[in-house]
């Protein structure tokens, strides 16, 4: 239920920031706030990550982009159904699950490209354009990071007792 639930929940938002993007923000000037730290800009990406790829043919671009990440979240989505984890993963692989899931969803619908829209930063040193669904994915990142980071190394006392 919980998968589920994030499911809904990240992938609405995802995709209801994004049309709020293009419905306001396109063709707009950027728009900027507390000294230019938080910006919404409209960019459509037709890359990965920092826009890598973008120039890619179409047939790379709609394998690598669109394909080989379907069959990832297929994969993903089957474990985080049939494979017993902690609660911390299953919140983790539910949150990257949901933001993989709506920027196919936005490739699909937007002939292979996915709308960013917000950039932080201070100064020169800037995040790139980026949108809720990769923050989803940041986040389920960051806690399967702190995860491994925290959890208790097997000792060879622990192996030999069971």
């Amino acid at each position: 239920m919980l998968v589920f639930l994030l499911l809904i929940l990240c992938v609405g938002c995802d995709q209801l920031t994004k049309d709020a993007a293009h419905q306001y923000l396109v063709l707009q000037p950027l728009h900027s706030w507390f000294h230019d730290t938080i910006r919404l800009q409209y960019a459509e990406n037709a890359g990965a990550f920092l826009s890598f790829g973008g120039d890619f043919s179409d047939g790379a671009r709609v394998l690598l982009f669109q394909v080989f990440p379907a069959l990832c979240l297929l994969a993903l989505a089957m474990v985080l159904f049939l494979q017993p984890m902690s609660l911390a993963s299953v919140v983790a692989w539910s949150l990257i699950l949901s933001g993989g899931l709506s920027n196919l969803v936005d490739r699909i619908m937007n002939d292979g490209r996915v709308i960013d829209f917000m950039n932080l930063g201070i100064g020169s040193l800037r995040t790139g354009i980026f949108n809720v669904a990769d923050v989803c994915i940041t986040i389920g990142f960051l806690v399967l990071l702190l995860q491994a980071i925290w959890a208790k190394p097997l000792s060879v006392d622990s192996l030999s007792r069971s």
